[in-house]
């Protein structure tokens, strides 16, 4: 059974009062982010109930640990196991807003402008309308690979030229291994070139790595270093090509109420912004279609900041996931808006590179 399903389970065995309590505690703590008390709850609930009955419903949620008190006060908010439970077992996802879909759609209409240019448009979008901040990760480019070249610019600076079949050309800046030598560069693009007709990068990569392994004993160490240090540079980003773009930084960092760590924040988008959890972010998305979600520590991107990350991958024509789109924000999301808003864009986004790989 997933742990989706066991939440789901867990909040079917409740009965009535109980979920209807552990709801409105955890979408009133969502709204203004302070705790739920009991005699604000009299107010709402469906079924006229007393103050200290309420209470007594959640002391029993707070034994489960699905709400917590973060002070003497009698009020109570969600755990981040009780918003996990609440996304999983109760939240109901609605459609995009017709203003944000407006938006949206505004966003994608420029048909005349790159990828990189239109997907820049995505971020600043989807952070000004969800007031967090965005993540787009670009595709990498899949053509097959015609030519690559090794050039040394200096001690521990070089250069690497990938020149692709749809005539592409992408430059990347790199820090060699130390004590690298002309000769030792050009038997590393000589080994690349050889093994590199027609394959992608991601082929090539694979490739690289099966063939190190046959032949390990025929390249000289200096060169093998190098192939493996260009190759994870331009599976990762290189300084000149963009694959992970942030947008709405301060929108955590200024004026924030929530109770963030800000220092932690600052280092988490450091990080993102170093592109040093690229691959991570992708994997976030690779076991399938529709959008994820994940709480505080339960992802190690961000079980630093007291974050939430919604993320959803986009596909090419091919139905293969080639890039990602998120949002980060306090855990006090309002998911039910943000769910759809993210769906609704990865798939836009999927649609449009579909098209233009057709045209």
């Amino acid at each position: 059974m997933t742990e989706q399903k066991k939440h789901t389970a867990v909040i079917s065995e409740m009965n009535e009062r109980s979920r209807e309590v552990f709801r409105r505690v955890v979408e009133g703590y969502l709204a203004s982010g302070d705790p739920v008390g009991s005699r604000s709850l009299t107010r709402t609930m469906s079924e006229k109930i007393s103050a200290a009955t309420i209470r007594n419903v959640m002391q029993d949620l707070e034994y489960l640990g699905l709400l917590g008190s973060p002070h003497t006060s009698s009020g109570r908010i969600p755990t981040q196991m009780g918003l996990r439970m609440f996304v999983d077992g109760v939240l109901e996802v609605g459609e995009v807003a017709s203003d944000d879909r407006d938006l949206i759609d505004a966003t994608m209409s420029n048909n005349q402008s790159g990828v990189s240019s239109l997907l820049d448009r995505v971020g600043s979008t989807l952070s000004g309308i969800t007031h967090g901040a965005s993540l787009v990760l670009t595709p990498k480019h899949e053509a097959p690979i015609k030519h690559i070249e090794f050039v040394s610019l200096g001690p521990d600076r070089a250069l690497v030229v990938l020149v692709f079949a749809d005539s592409h050309v992408e430059n990347r800046l790199f820090t060699p291994p130390p004590g690298q030598t002309p000769s030792s560069m050009r038997e590393a693009a000589n080994f690349l070139n050889a093994l590199a007709a027609g394959k992608t990068l991601s082929e090539l990569r694979k490739s690289v790595s099966a063939e190190i392994k046959k032949r390990r004993q025929e390249i000289d160490t200096l060169a093998h270093q190098l192939v493996e240090t260009g190759l994870a540079d331009w599976q990762n980003a290189g300084e000149q090509s963009e694959r992970l773009i942030v947008r709405g930084r301060a929108n955590l960092l200024d004026g924030s109420t929530e109770a963030f760590d800000v220092e932690r924040i600052r280092h988490l988008f450091d990080d993102l912004e170093r592109k040093r959890d690229i691959a991570e972010f992708l994997e976030l998305t690779e076991d399938g279609e529709g959008v994820r979600i994940f709480i505080g520590s339960e992802n190690k991107l961000f079980s630093l900041s007291g974050s939430s990350l919604v993320v959803s991958p986009y596909m090419n024509a091919d139905r293969k996931i080639i890039g990602a789109v998120g949002v980060i924000g306090p855990t006090r999301l309002n998911y039910g808006r943000i769910v759809p808003i993210v769906d609704y864009t990865a798939q836009l986004v999927g649609r449009l590179i579909s098209d233009r790989t057709r045209g």
